[in-house]
């Protein structure tokens, strides 16, 4: 069964990996070949990457890579968190990938602007010839819907998802197993709560007490030392000491 779970969440980790490089892996490449009507000396082709036409691509993939390596330490309930974000992200590049399918043309008009100088999406549109729609925006979308089934698998198996590895638990954690929590929470309940000012004052009088006290018990003790010392000097001269 631990083996089965760990399974599940190397699975759903690389699932969201491959996801998110795919995402941003199609943002480098050419989404769109677009011929145009030749304007002055312009070229009649314009080609615009998956970075122009989807600007938000690379940012949600990059998201998307640095939410696996964090999910893979992250204990229950950030887990669940880190999850939802998950879902998020992937919906956000599948949806930031079909617009631009879309509507190729408004996606590409700041490539063809910068290509031809004309402005104006009637203008474009009466300029544009043909457009070429690659693979590479499938992928993305491809890339969306893996991250957002490992966001929702990381839900689903979130009480059999087997925790971090020991090397990401802090130095305190306790050699019988225990988290590091509880051995932090043990240290604490044994340390001794320190003294007040009350305390202080109460400690010195049971000490002046006691001192007191002793002082009182050995009086009497050095008495009837003096007074044997006396009564033998009055035997050794022959006298009756109880007279």
């Amino acid at each position: 069964m631990r083996t089965e779970n760990r399974r599940v969440k190397y699975l759903t980790l690389l699932a969201l990996l491959v996801g998110s490089g795919l995402g941003l892996l199609s943002a480098t490449q050419t989404w769109f070949t677009i011929q145009v009507t030749d304007v002055a000396n312009h070229a009649g082709t314009v080609t615009v990457a998956g970075s122009a036409a989807a600007p938000a691509l690379p940012a949600l993939s990059l998201a998307g890579l640095a939410l696996t390596a964090a999910l893979a330490i992250a204990g229950p309930a950030f887990r669940v968190v880190l999850a939802l974000l998950g879902i998020l992200l992937g919906a956000s590049i599948v949806y930031s990938a079909l617009a631009v399918l879309g509507d190729p043309l408004q996606a590409a008009s700041a490539a063809i602007t910068s290509a031809t100088g004309v402005a104006g999406e009637a203008s474009l549109r009466k300029l544009v010839q043909s457009t070429t729609t690659e693979f590479w925006p499938w992928f993305a979308v491809l890339g969306g819907v893996l991250v957002a089934v490992a966001g929702a698998l990381a839900i689903v198996f979130l009480r059999a998802w087997p925790g971090p590895s020991r090397k990401y638990q802090s130095r305190f954690a306790g050699e019988d197993g225990r988290s590091a929590e509880e051995t932090l929470a043990e240290l604490d309940a044994e340390e001794p709560e320190p003294a007040t000012a009350a305390d202080t004052e109460e400690g010195d009088e049971r000490e002046a007490r006691a001192a007191a006290e002793s002082g009182a018990e050995e009086e009497p003790t050095s008495l009837d030392r003096d007074s044997a010392i006396d009564s033998w000097d009055e035997l050794s001269r022959g006298d009756d000491p109880t007279r």
